[in-house]
């Protein structure tokens, strides 16, 4: 599997946005953008369900670590999870998969990580991005760093242990750290 990458440049996370309602579906374009704002992986992201949001945080037990994650949702993804639910009052889950239709008596489940992972790398081809499900994460780790340049906060955001694993995760090479160091004179 190829490393994906954080998407630097705000424009092109909108156009990514724009490219997956029209290539895909308004559900993958849901999935970037509440991943986007959340910054939980692909695993925990598409295991979200309705009765795990508890009017503006969203309450789950990671896969990965066994951590309880509490994350107080901002108005763009309140926005987003109030629409779907809007949308698709019987859902179980925030991002259920549609393929239930085809079969009244499957149990409800949540969108693959195949799927969504394909959408992704379609438009990460067009845009000529390494783009997969750990962009979202990485992308939101990259601008909480831009923004604050606090690599504590960043990595209790993706709750990482170390500083130097964040740095990797989130793309900031030894040439940027150079570069702060260079252009910020006191």
């Amino acid at each position: 599997m190829a490393e994906v990458q954080a998407v630097k440049d705000p424009e092109t996370i909108r156009l990514v946005s724009h490219l997956l309602t029209r290539w895909h579906s308004q559900q993958m374009a849901d999935v970037w953008n509440i991943g986007l704002n959340l910054a939980l992986r692909i695993s925990d992201l598409l295991s979200i369900k309705f009765s795990d949001i508890e009017e503006d945080r969203l309450i789950l037990r990671e896969q990965k670590t066994g951590k309880q994650a509490r994350i107080l949702l901002n108005p763009k993804a309140l926005q987003i999870i109030h629409r779907i639910k809007q949308e698709h009052p019987s859902h179980i889950y925030l991002f259920q998969s549609f393929r239930n239709r085809q079969s009244l008596n499957r149990k409800p489940h949540p969108l693959t990580r195949r799927a969504v992972s394909k959408a992704f790398e379609s438009v990460g081809n067009e845009l000529r991005l390494s783009l997969g499900t750990h962009s979202m994460r990485k992308t939101r780790g990259y601008h909480l760093y831009k923004a604050t340049n606090d690599i504590a906060r960043v990595m209790k955001m993706l709750r990482h242990g170390s500083e130097a694993v964040t740095l990797r995760y989130i793309g900031i090479t030894q040439d940027e750290v150079d570069r702060d160091f260079k252009e910020l004179e006191l």
